[in-house]
């Protein structure tokens, strides 16, 4: 499926769905796309122009904390897609996390990537992936170029996080949270783009 915002179009496919000869990708779970992601993924976007490769965003659903029961997701996968498509990728690749997908050794997840050849990797600098969370940024680094994202943070220093956000919201603090969610001048009011089209992806058997 793709997205359409102000003319630039965004494709939206599973893990197994897409190969590329290179490409500008950043990585994460990006639960409530706030503003440390939207710098993140900026970054990626910024940089596959300059470079004119093809940028892929690269995210979960269910989110892992969300399938171990750790964390409530803060948006819906629906909403998820809206805003990061909104921030002007080529490409947002959702692989599907299940028990089969988590119990994978960490190459397998390399094995994932190197379909689409990253040039450069943009990724959280706590980002983990494999079983019992094998793989680190070391071993990423060890096959491609990573540029770890430096923590956002408020102005009154505190960093921006997914956890902090929850965790304001949890305390009938939403009005706190909203400013670290999204800027207003970037998404309008804290509404969420629509989506018109359901998500549909091939079922993938990760062995």
């Amino acid at each position: 499926m793709g997205l359409d915002f102000a003319g630039m179009t965004t494709r939206i496919v599973s893990d197994r769905q897409l190969a590329l000869p290179g490409s500008v990708l950043a990585i994460g779970a990006f639960d409530g796309v706030h503003r440390g992601h939207q710098a993140l993924i900026g970054a990626a976007v910024s940089e596959a122009r300059e470079r004119d490769l093809p940028s892929v965003l690269w995210t979960f659903d269910p989110l892992p904390k969300v399938f171990f029961g750790r964390a409530c997701a803060l948006l819906s996968l629906r909403q998820r897609l809206a805003l990061m498509a909104a921030l002007g990728p080529d490409w947002i690749v959702v692989a599907p996390f299940n028990a089969r997908y988590a119990a994978r050794p960490a190459e397998a997840f390399l094995t994932d990537l190197g379909r689409i050849n990253p040039q450069r990797i943009h990724i959280g600098q706590d980002f983990r992936f494999g079983a019992r969370q094998s793989g680190d940024l070391a071993l990423l680094a060890r096959h491609f170029p990573v540029t770890p994202a430096p923590a956002i943070t408020c102005p009154a220093g505190e960093r921006i996080s997914s956890t902090r956000i929850r965790a304001l919201c949890a305390n009938g603090r939403a009005d706190a949270a909203a400013p670290l969610l999204r800027p207003p001048h970037m998404f309008g009011s804290p509404g969420i783009l629509p989506l018109t089209e359901d998500l549909r992806f091939n079922e993938d058997h990760h062995d």
